[in-house]
Formats: C-alpha cells, sequence, structure tokens
C-alpha cells in the first residue's frame, strides 16, 4: 500500500506533465495535444571534418516555427503531425519556406504502472527550408522513419522524474540516411513546475556528418496548458554548425 501514492503520482507526471517530450507513453484515446514552438538559432563557428571549432565564413541564423500534434485514435495508437516554417541566412544562402510535412502513428507496444515502451514509424515530406540541418535549403525529398522509445517513472528525493531513451533510423532521398538517438530527464517541482534535460544525437551514413545537441528548459503549466522556455546548444559535431540559441514552446492538451 505505500508504493500506491507514488505510483499515482508518477502516471499523473506522464499523462499530465510531459507527453511531448516523453513520447514512450502513448496519448489515450480520444485524447490530444498541439504543441506551438519557435527556434532561433545563431553560429558564428562550425565543427569540421574532424569535430574541431572553426569560424564560418560569416554568421549562420537558422529561425522555426513549428507545429506538433498528436491524437489517441484506440487504446494503444495515436496518429501524430509535425511541420514548420523556416528562415535563415549564412555566407552562401538567403531561405524562406515551408519545413518538411511528418504524418506518422505510434504503437504501445508495453505498459505497466512506471515504464512504457512505444513503437513509431512515419513518413516525411521535404520542403523549402533545411530538411537536415547539414544540408543546404530545398536539399532532400521524401523520408521515412522507424523510432523505438522507452520510459521509466520513479522517484528521487520525494520529486517524480522520468528518464526516456529513444533511437532511430531515418531512411532518406537526396540526403544520406542516419541514425538518431535521444535522451530526456525530466524531475517535477511542485505542482505546476518542470526541468527538463534533454541531449538530441545523430549520425549520417558513410562517414557524413554527426551532432549533439543539449537542451535544458523549463516548463510551467496551467491546467491544460503549458509553456517551455529553453535553450539549445551544439556541444559537439562534424560538417555542422556549432549553433544555440532560445527555444519557446506552448503546449495545449485536450
Amino acid at each position: 500500500m505505500r508504493a500506491v501514492p507514488g505510483l499515482i503520482v508518477a502516471g499523473a507526471f506522464t499523462l499530465a506533465g510531459l507527453p511531448a517530450c516523453a513520447q514512450a507513453w502513448v496519448t489515450p484515446r480520444g485524447d490530444g495535444q498541439l504543441i506551438l514552438k519557435f527556434e532561433a538559432m545563431r553560429a558564428d563557428e562550425g565543427f569540421d571534418p574532424v569535430g574541431d571549432r572553426a569560424p564560418l565564413p560569416a554568421a549562420r541564423r537558422d529561425e522555426a516555427a513549428s507545429l506538433f500534434a498528436e491524437y489517441g485514435v484506440a487504446d494503444r495508437f495515436a496518429v501524430l503531425f509535425k511541420g514548420d516554417w523556416q528562415s535563415g541566412e549564412d555566407a552562401f544562402v538567403d531561405y524562406d519556406g515551408r519545413g518538411p510535412l511528418e504524418l506518422g502513428v505510434r504503437w504501445q507496444v508495453w505498459r505497466d504502472e512506471r515504464g512504457a515502451v512505444s513503437l513509431q514509424a512515419s513518413v516525411a515530406d521535404g520542403g523549402e527550408g533545411r530538411n537536415a540541418g547539414y544540408a543546404a535549403p530545398g536539399e532532400g525529398e521524401r523520408d521515412w522513419e522507424v523510432r523505438l522509445a522507452a520510459g521509466r517513472n520513479f522517484s528521487v528525493t520525494g520529486r517524480p522524474v522520468f528518464v526516456e531513451v529513444q533511437s532511430a533510423r531515418r531512411m532518406r532521398e537526396g540526403l544520406p540516411d542516419e541514425t538518431r538517438a535521444d535522451l530526456t530527464v525530466g524531475i517535477r517541482h511542485g505542482r505546476n513546475w518542470t526541468l527538463l534535460a534533454q541531449v538530441f544525437g545523430g549520425a549520417a551514413d558513410d562517414d557524413g556528418p554527426r551532432w549533439v545537441n543539449l537542451e535544458t528548459s523549463l516548463v510551467r503549466g496551467w491546467d491544460d496548458w503549458s509553456l517551455q522556455l529553453g535553450w539549445r546548444t551544439a556541444v559537439w559535431g562534424r560538417e555542422t554548425p556549432a549553433s544555440s540559441g532560445p527555444v519557446v514552446g506552448i503546449w495545449r492538451r485536450f
């Protein structure tokens, strides 16, 4: 019986706190979420082919306004949509246009009181913006991705915590295929505050570009709404920009 309150807190933390980040837990049937996010990345340096930082020919700017939507259509299935509008410039190009549009489905493979595993499959149509951070605007056509996510809830000194790992394989037309891996740690403080630490990494095939980005953010919830304020920075890479900048997200659950 002592474990019951902890399990209840963990479940509430998952369902009401971080559905946008914790993809191992599928949105329940009849529920949905919308996430509008704004990003403004800047870079004066880039990572060279051996991973050392070097000055860029000119400052690089990449901005995006994105929309993510997910809706539970069955007890263990949800459909999702991603899209964005981008603008930016560097020493060689000045661009403004639609980014990739992605449609997918997520299946809850397994779940208990504290953990969950999901499998996601999606297809994306490339746009006029950057379809990959290392590519020129407009490069890349259609992509297919398969993603596995596993998460676990637990308690540290009485605070609800979750950890999630994701691994994905992205098959691309017009760009090299990629392997990706993400790690997310979330710590709840009180009823309305959550601290997030996330690491996003990836590698293109054929000894291509590499990237590791770190993002930390604070999330404040109000009933079905949440506001996320964070900062993302590239901590290591190869043939990629050393970008950093703010991230602002507005979440709405329904």
